[in-house]
């Protein structure tokens, strides 16, 4: 990396927590602007998670934009325009003047995409865990905003602490004019060709939906949190405050963690941890009517949530390299409305049934269905490598059942036989008997093969011309964990006739 891109991942993860801060602003303070904003418990939901939705839906268009742009243009931008709804919310009069700032509150939030999308040119393969990680520690600022908000508030009042903010703009509104990177790697493939390269493949959804589980849980538990800690455990305000920091300040130091793990060791072994925690968590919470229990079942899911949330976006670049930007932007896109939902539904469970026990048993149930598709995308994954091997090897390979009947072919046999992989599988390989061995060298063969579970040798084969030619056979027969035989794999290549060993010929 170049000395003078050094200052580009401290510069965007700072932008990013700036970013989080500014789109945590109603939700850290509605406690106290709802002393002076009437507001029903429907409307106060539907503020603190309204900035969600421009937040999630931007995150598309962000993405393919930082590719086409570069970030310092796209943070710069972006920060300009939030001085608007900043200074809006803190004139704010009514219910209405809360939702349209809050709405485009959701500029800050679409922010997220920017990085995730031109850092990991600055860095190898290797590294984009890590370095998503640590950009994804803007999440602190959630925190710094839980936690900070409500004291100022307390002391200066809501509305003078929203305009503090401004200053925060303004400051690293210079800081990216000055220090972002003018020369940034661009990419000019049009947004309708990057979505027709992605939009079909099965992976993006999977994880979409993993990420709207984890990043969804942060953003809605970062939302729900202040509020429900002082209506339901008669907790003060600023302790309330504290208490969110706390969950969002270990899901923040999570998410570097998950991205490390995920660079070192197989992702979806980390998500199956996640989904586990995340299932365990929301039990927990589904029947925990003491704040200890309460907050243990809080603080595991801020865990799993973190460790999630920078593993998934290991698996960005692995599968979706040419397609970064926009994969980017969706999957942050449908993590972030995964915050919107959870806190709307819960105040509608609480008003049906006067209790939140379902909507956390809810996140439970999605959390186990979560577990099984990570399974699926494991399994899938090994299967097509397996696959990928086979068929990118430069020797014949040839897959029987226990029966002897072909499973599978690769390349390599029909470039030495002629013989195609529709016209191989199904049929015994008898039908390439060349005529020169009897019944008794192959009735030696199977046998050979039935005790040893092995063999090798030369033996002459016929080509789909009529062609006769030698080749240097293995056989193994792949065992189940039972020690039974589930396949015999053949791996062989012709040879010149001088080769002819005495065992088989």
């Amino acid at each position: 990396m170049k000395s003078s891109t050094k200052a580009i991942l401290p510069l965007q993860t700072l932008s990013l927590i700036l970013g989080f801060a500014v789109w945590g602003i109603l939700s850290s303070l509605i406690v106290f602007i709802k002393e002076g904003i009437p507001l029903t418990p429907g409307q106060l939901s539907l503020v603190t998670a309204v900035p969600v939705v421009l937040g999630s839906v931007l995150r598309i268009p962000f993405g393919y934009w930082t590719n086409k742009y570069g970030a310092r243009f796209m943070f710069l931008i972006s920060l300009l325009i939030l001085l608007i709804p900043v200074f809006y919310i803190s004139q704010a009069k009514s219910f209405v003047d809360l939702l349209i700032g809050g709405l485009f509150l959701g500029i800050s939030g679409a922010t997220f995409s920017v990085g995730v999308t031109s850092l990991p040119k600055y860095y190898p393969k290797e590294k984009h865990g890590l370095v998503n990680g640590i950009y994804g520690l803007g999440n602190l600022g959630s925190a710094l905003s839980t936690f900070f908000a409500p004291v100022l508030a307390s002391q200066f009042g809501w509305r003078t602490t929203v305009q503090c903010y401004l200053v925060l703009l303004g400051v690293f509104i210079l800081a990216n004019f000055f220090i972002g990177d003018r020369k940034e790697a661009k990419l000019e493939t049009s947004l309708s060709e990057q979505i027709k390269g992605i939009y079909k493949n099965e992976k993006l959804w999977l994880v979409c939906f993993f990420y709207f589980i984890t990043f969804g849980a942060f953003v809605a538990f970062t939302v729900f949190l202040p509020n429900h800690l002082v209506n339901n455990f008669g907790i003060e305000k600023v302790d309330a405050g504290l208490r969110t920091a706390g969950f969002v300040t270990l899901a923040t130091f999570m998410r570097p963690v998950g991205g490390w793990l995920g660079d070192k060791f197989n992702p979806f072994k980390i998500l199956l941890f996640v989904f586990t925690g995340l299932t365990i968590g929301a039990i927990i919470l589904a029947f925990s009517p003491t704040i200890p229990l309460f907050t243990f079942g809080c603080l595991m899911i801020g865990l799993c949530a973190g460790l999630g949330n920078g593993t998934i976006f290991k698996l960005v670049p692995l599968y979706f390299s040419k397609q970064s930007g926009i994969a980017n932007g969706l999957i942050s896109a449908v993590g972030g409305l995964g915050g919107f939902f959870p806190p709307l539904m819960l105040t509608l469970l609480l008003s049906m049934t006067g209790h939140y026990a379902i909507g956390f048993m809810s996140l439970a149930m999605v959390a186990l269905c979560s577990i099984l598709l990570v399974l699926y995308m494991y399994w899938n994954d090994r299967m097509k490598l397996a696959v990928q091997i086979v068929h990118g090897t430069s020797q014949a390979v040839l897959v029987t059942n226990p029966k002897g009947i072909i499973q599978t072919v690769n390349p390599a046999f029909t470039a030495i036989t002629g013989y195609t992989a529709e016209e191989a599988i199904g049929q015994r390989p008898g039908f390439l008997k060349s005529g020169k061995h009897d019944k008794a060298f192959y009735d030696a063969m199977w046998k050979e093969l039935r005790e040893k579970k092995a063999l090798s040798g030369n033996i002459w084969n016929r080509k789909q011309t009529g062609e006769m030619y030698l080749q240097r056979l293995t056989i193994n027969g792949i065992q189940n964990d039972m020690g039974e035989i589930s396949y015999y794999v053949g791996v062989f290549n012709e040879i010149d006739p001088s080769e002819l060993s005495k065992k088989f010929a």
